[in-house]
């Protein structure tokens, strides 16, 4: 057994290190010191990546003699078909070490395949059940036996119900199998007690309270199917629900051995993080124990992880995304169903401006995007959202046979392409698509509007675009694009002569 000394870290503030998502703790810190005391992060699990792919990496080494920093992955796997391999174990020790993460933090849930994240970061945990049990325990034995501080357990968000165990039975469980301390996502809990119908306390009295080193509370937006279930989506960018806070002042007393609560605040601004923080403090302080904590950290070994695992955690994927009948939860299913939807929607709209809303303008075709092979082959092979859309729009165009849909397709791939070099590159298309990107962009905003006002999304609203990419006159059309944070930009280039050095061309 190996005793670890876990400081007290007190109230602490989220990043996913993004300069362009607010707020920037160091920023907020410097300003007003006494806000809160630690910084929680993800990043990817390299040094290298953290610091070329993560803006914000390089201010958190500078300032972590100052402000301590808790490093939460989201890039590992504690569920899922495979344990993570030495490489990115040592990589994920070496990164601990250079930052001093007192302890990791993690969601059980399967993240990513070969290093890909699943769609969205939307996670799949694993089933509440023995099976499921086993494989999250071999995953969390295999991680913590790798890392020189403690590997602390999170219990995942949950839209529908899988198995018979309640959440706190099962991170209970968890614990006891294999000594790690644990997350209490309030939040988090609160979705589990809705998605089961069951009162927000339930399950308090039987769980293992003193194994919380860290708490956290998150916003969220909460709905009600036609049935009144509350269904509750996890978004950071909201408000803390009433329900949170009301739960969170239960369980707080609970967690003697406390050692930092984290406001999950990415997409807040300054004002409304100053806000949250400052009711959280009032909830934190008398509760507070700032003696040093010792853990018990147990070595035990690693069993393998269950044959089974693999066929468990591809049917979880089948099932989310429509693949699979649901014959557990169905309304919980349809749920998860439409949130993955939003979000690969949101993903799409970036990165495919002119495809997407051609190739799949109404949930239907999303649905049917999200349950066909070229989606579920390409994340089985630890593919991009993008490898499948392509592979899938290749199948639409030969299906469909209409000129605008290989035009749109062939636009957004080869505008993609330029995006690739630094700084973006300019380029010569073969037809002049600028009316059909305004298009585009007026189309959205018009069809929002009225979803909101109607309920639905207009019927046909989209075939205008069809008709402007159809009419697009077929004369060289010069064009610089890159990528803004994710999203793919298209500005024309009017002024510059044809043959310009750097340009590249593109034809249908």
């Amino acid at each position: 057994m190996t005793t670890r000394v876990l400081p007290f870290l007190g109230l602490g503030l989220s990043s996913n290190l993004d300069p362009s998502v607010e707020p920037d703790p160091w920023a907020l810190h410097a300003v007003e010191p006494g806000l809160f005391e630690v910084v929680e992060y993800s990043a990817p699990l390299s040094l290298a990546e953290a610091g070329r792919d993560a803006g914000l990496f390089p201010t958190l080494l500078a300032a972590r003699d100052r402000l301590p920093v808790l490093f939460h992955p989201v890039h590992l796997n504690l569920a899922g078909p495979e344990l993570e391999p030495a490489e990115r174990l040592s990589d994920l020790a070496a990164h601990v070490r250079a930052v001093g993460s007192a302890w990791v933090g993690n969601d059980v849930a399967w993240w990513h395949v070969g290093g890909t994240a699943l769609p969205g970061y939307l996670y799949l945990p694993p089933p509440f059940n023995a099976a499921g049990l086993d494989v999250a325990a071999a995953h969390a034995l295999h991680v913590a036996a790798a890392l020189p501080v403690p590997l602390a357990l999170e219990n995942p968000v949950v839209v529908r119900r899988e198995g018979q165990l309640h959440v706190l039975d099962f991170m209970g469980q968890l614990h006891a199998r294999t000594g790690c301390p644990l997350v209490l996502d309030v939040g988090h809990l609160v979705a589990a007690q809705l998605a089961s119908g069951l009162p927000l306390e339930t399950g308090l009295d039987g769980f293992p309270f003193e194994a919380v080193i860290e708490v956290h509370v998150a916003g969220a937006v909460i709905t009600r199917t036609a049935g009144g279930r509350g269904i509750y989506m996890d978004d950071h960018g909201q408000p803390l629900r009433s329900e949170v806070l009301g739960l969170l002042a239960e369980v707080l007393p609970r967690c003697r051995s406390l050692r930092a609560l984290v406001f999950e605040g990415d997409g807040h601004g300054p004002g409304a993080a100053r806000r949250t923080l400052a009711t959280l403090r009032t909830l934190l302080e008398p509760v507070a124990s700032r003696t040093a904590l010792q853990v018990l950290a147990p070595r035990l070994p690693a069993p393998a992880l269950p044959e089974e695992a693999s066929a468990l955690a591809w049917h979880t994927f089948d099932l989310v995304h429509g693949r699979a009948p649901a014959t557990e939860d169905p309304d919980g299913v349809r749920a998860e169903l439409g949130l993955r939807l939003s979000v690969t929607l949101e993903a799409l709209e970036a990165r495919w401006p002119l495809s997407r809303p051609l190739l799949a303008p109404t949930r239907v075709a999303l649905e049917r995007f999200l349950a066909s092979d070229a989606f579920r082959t390409a994340h089985g092979n630890g593919q991009t959202l993008d490898a499948a859309w392509s592979r899938w729009g290749r199948g639409e165009v030969r299906a469909s046979g209409a000129p605008e849909l290989a035009m749109a397709l062939a636009f957004d791939t080869w505008a993609q392409g330029l995006a690739r070099a630094p700084g973006g590159q300019s380029g010569v298309f073969a037809a002049d698509l600028g009316e059909a990107l305004f298009a585009a962009r007026a189309l959205r905003r018009h069809l929002a509007a009225r979803a909101v006002g109607e309920g639905a999304l207009p019927d046909g609203g989209l075939e205008g675009l069809a008709q402007v990419v159809r009419r697009a006159p077929t004369r060289p059309w010069r064009v610089h694009a890159w990528w803004n944070h994710g999203r793919l930009e298209v500005g024309e280039r009017v002024l510059d002569p044809p043959g310009t050095p750097g340009e590249t061309s593109g034809s249908t």
